[in-house]
C-alpha cells in the first residue's frame, strides 16, 4: 500500500521559515512528479509546488522567491522549504505523488501550517 507521511507543519510567525517534509513507502513504480498542494479555509485545493523526476520545477507565482522545493530519490521523499511566510500562507499542506505508467496519484494526509501576523 502507497504511503505518504508528511512533517513539519506547525505555528510560526509572519516573515518566519518552516521546512514541510514528506516520505513515502510502499512504492515499486517510478515516481514521476512530487509536489505540494494547500487548502486554506473555505478555499479549492491549489498547487504550490511540483518538481519532476528529472529535477524541473513550477511554482504559484503567490511562493515564487520565497518557497522552494526539493526531492531525494533516493529515499522517496519530498520538501517543501517556506521562507518569508505570510499570514495568506496559512493553510493545510498536502504532499502529492503521482507515479507509474498510468500516472496514478497518492496524496498525504495533510500538515497544518500557521502564520500569525
Amino acid at each position: 500500500q502507497v504511503q505518504l507521511v508528511e512533517s513539519g507543519g506547525g505555528l510560526v510567525q509572519a516573515g518566519g521559515s518552516l521546512r514541510l517534509s514528506c516520505a513515502s513507502s510502499g512504492l515499486f513504480f517510478s515516481i514521476n512528479t512530487m509536489g505540494w498542494f494547500r487548502q486554506a479555509p473555505g478555499k479549492q485545493r491549489e498547487l504550490v509546488a511540483r518538481i519532476t523526476s528529472g529535477g524541473s520545477t513550477n511554482y504559484a507565482d503567490s511562493v515564487k522567491g520565497r518557497f522552494t522545493i526539493s526531492r531525494d530519490n533516493a529515499r522517496n521523499s519530498v520538501y517543501l522549504q517556506m521562507n518569508a511566510l505570510k499570514p495568506e500562507d496559512t493553510a493545510v499542506y498536502y504532499c502529492h505523488v503521482a507515479y507509474g505508467s498510468w500516472n496514478l496519484e497518492v496524496w498525504g494526509q495533510g500538515t497544518l501550517v500557521t502564520v500569525s501576523s
